[in-house]
């Protein structure tokens, strides 16, 4: 069970991006409630207190959502806590979220999309799309067994699982198969710190199991193809983890290359730069020495019409790529760029700037000292993570 301070009642108005429900006691504290929607009256279980505002875990819903579903899974708030709504009105959240990130910088988002606020682009396949998960192990002293378990949201307990709906069925699969052969021989959960499984578009699976003081193991590599071009990385690192909604928004970064240099400032594996500049004089910028060697591959991979050209920098160490006459390709980690990745852009203002982020608030905070030299083109969100409240964001600059 999750441990609880105290049970409180609350009314919630809206969602945050952090993905909880927030409402306002009498007491004029703030509750943060994982489980709710706007506009219901709920218990809930209090998970922390604090002077100014509680966090929990809805307990009971005393006046619901028109807009609530039952979950489809048990362990849905340890994986996908947004399941409690319907997939619709999930879309409509996510764009209200990326309203209010822009918003707090002084950007309208009426303004930044061609449609007056772009709908998000999904495949509509809200199940079963992750190609990619970390598991948790759960001993069952009543059994002497392993199973499956994923961490309790709001605690830092485990929560046993028999299924879930949100990976796909290859990771599952491969998944209970490892537990399986690990009772079989009568291992034990306490040795191993986590199961990681991933698997391409093919259905091939890798995975590993992670021991307690031991180095990590190196998993088999996968492939798999982005726009017709191959690809090789280690399941470890970081890929997308829904391949077909990354593939619609290569399609629309593409559209908008239109100069003969290309830089890529956070390359990763070269998914971005290689589908949709693999024919310009392109430049692949990328700070992690495993990531590194796997976009030197993919390089040769590309076969490319024009020069490729992989540098293993950090992004604001190599800022002499920025220049006035390249397309600018930005894909930065959650913490958004570094303050001089956003000067260098002012400095030099490049013709075109193509920002996806993962974060819209942090995206936005990037944004916002731009647009005295930018207008927007473009601004499509995505979902890439369907049942959660991640955003996938596609901004395009074009210079005044």
């Amino acid at each position: 069970m999750l441990q609880y301070i105290s049970m409180e009642t609350v009314k919630l108005s809206s969602l945050v991006p952090g993905g909880q429900a927030i409402g306002t006691l009498e007491s004029g504290q703030k509750a943060f409630v994982w489980g709710g929607l706007p506009g219901e009256v709920v218990e809930f279980r209090v998970t922390k207190k604090k002077r100014s505002y509680l966090e929990g875990v809805v307990a009971r819903v005393l006046e619901p959502s028109p807009h609530r579903v039952q979950p489809r899974d048990d362990c849905y708030l340890s994986t996908s806590p947004w399941q409690v709504m319907g997939y619709s009105y999930e879309l409509e959240q996510k764009k209200l979220l990326l309203k209010e990130a822009f918003k707090q910088e002084g950007i309208t988002t009426a303004s930044a999309s061609q449609s007056g606020g772009a709908s998000l682009v999904t495949d509509s396949y809200d199940f079963f799309y992750r190609n990619k998960m970390e598991y948790s192990l759960w001993w069952d002293n009543g059994t002497d067994k392993i199973s499956l378990a994923f961490h309790q949201r709001g605690s830092h307990r485990k929560v046993p699982i028999t299924g879930s709906s949100i990976e796909r069925p290859e990771v599952l699969a491969e998944a209970q198969r490892i537990v399986y052969d690990m009772n079989a021989r009568g291992d034990e959960a306490r040795r191993y710190q986590s199961l990681t499984v991933r698997c391409n578009q093919a259905g091939d699976v890798s995975s590993a199991l992670f021991e307690n003081g031991k180095a990590h193991p190196k998993m088999q590599p996968l492939s798999d193809t982005l726009l017709g071009r191959k690809f090789s990385y280690s399941p470890n690192g970081f890929f997308q983890i829904n391949l077909p909604v990354y593939e619609m928004a290569l399609q629309e970064i593409k559209k908008h290359v239109n100069t003969k240099k290309v830089v890529d400032m956070y390359a990763g594996v070269g998914t971005i730069g290689l589908t949709v500049a693999a024919n310009h004089d392109l430049s692949l910028i990328e700070t992690n020495r495993d990531a590194f060697a796997e976009l030197k591959n993919n390089a040769t991979f590309a076969k490319s019409k024009g020069q490729v050209h992989p540098i293993l920098s950090k992004s604001e160490d190599a800022l002499d790529f920025i220049t006035g006459d390249a397309t600018i390709i930005l894909d930065p980690p959650r913490a958004g760029l570094d303050k001089r990745v956003v000067d260098r852009l002012l400095v030099t203002a490049p013709p075109t700037v193509i920002y996806l982020s993962c974060n819209p608030t942090t995206q936005a905070r990037d944004l916002a000292p731009l647009l005295g030299r930018y207008r927007f083109k473009l601004l499509q969100p995505y979902n890439f993570f369907p049942r959660t409240p991640h955003i996938e964001n596609l901004v395009v600059l074009e210079r005044l």
